[in-house]
């Protein structure tokens, strides 16, 4: 069975917000929008997103480093917001593994939101029905689309390519290889939803130099005492040192 999701790697996103602010623009004018928005440039604006992003400090003063965690609906294989919905409006595809909502069934109860343990589902205040992420479901299928563009809007603009999208089912995939090699994990296990989104956790980042690189007049990791040396002398060696 296919399992659709969204892989994102903490070691590379930048908080730069372009799969927030690419989500909100892709699914106010596609099937899922429009999406709400209330007072937008004022002092206290209010509006629907599918796709945040928080960002945290972590560490000990002066030890910190800034952490930037994207976050929307994880499309759990066990989806706890699809059996406490009354009408049928949250389902779960069988096909993708998509989990959806029916705005035509929905009645904005939020009993869904409730029983997300992540809080991946708001109100659309206008509409009075409740929003999730959908994986760009619209997108995706999109057979008008060129073949390397059918893929949810976030990962499209991410700028670091953050944010990678497949079948987690699929051993031989992107997504099942960059988590099975690099220890993506489920966020919050313990509550049993098996999540099918994953997170790629921080890491120490191999620095690939080539020889050519060491020569440069800017070279960051030039040495005082290597200065007096011609180019044809100075050895890998020395610059590493």
């Amino acid at each position: 069975m296919t399992q659709l999701a969204l892989v994102i790697d903490l070691n590379v996103c930048v908080g730069c917000h372009a799969c927030v602010t690419s989500c909100k623009q892709w699914n106010t004018s596609g099937a899922a929008g429009p999406l709400f928005d209330d007072n937008p440039y004022g002092k206290d604006p209010t509006g629907t997103f599918f796709n945040r992003v928080q960002t945290y400090e972590v560490g000990n003063y002066p030890n910190t480093e800034t952490i930037h965690f994207p976050k929307s609906c994880l499309h759990c294989e066990d989806a706890p917001c699809v059996p406490v919905c009354p009408t049928g409006a949250s389902y779960k595809r069988e096909n993708d593994g998509i989990v959806l909502v029916d705005y035509d069934k929905c009645i904005g109860c939020k009993y869904c939101s409730w029983a997300c343990p992540y809080g991946a589902r708001e109100l659309d205040e206008k509409e009075q029905v409740m929003t999730k992420c959908t994986l760009c479901v619209d997108r995706i299928y999109d057979e008008s689309l060129p073949e390397a563009e059918r893929k949810p809007a976030c990962v499209m603009a991410c700028p670091t390519n953050a944010r990678l999208f497949g079948d987690v089912h699929d051993p031989d995939s992107e997504v099942s290889v960059a988590i099975r090699e690099q220890g993506g994990y489920q966020l919050m296990p313990e509550w049993g939803t098996k999540p099918a989104n994953h997170y790629l956790p921080r890491r120490k980042t191999k620095m690939h130099i080539h020889e050519d690189e060491l020569v440069r007049v800017d070279n960051p990791l030039k040495k005082e005492d290597i200065r007096h040396k011609t180019t044809k002398d100075v050895t890998l060696d020395d610059w590493l040192l």
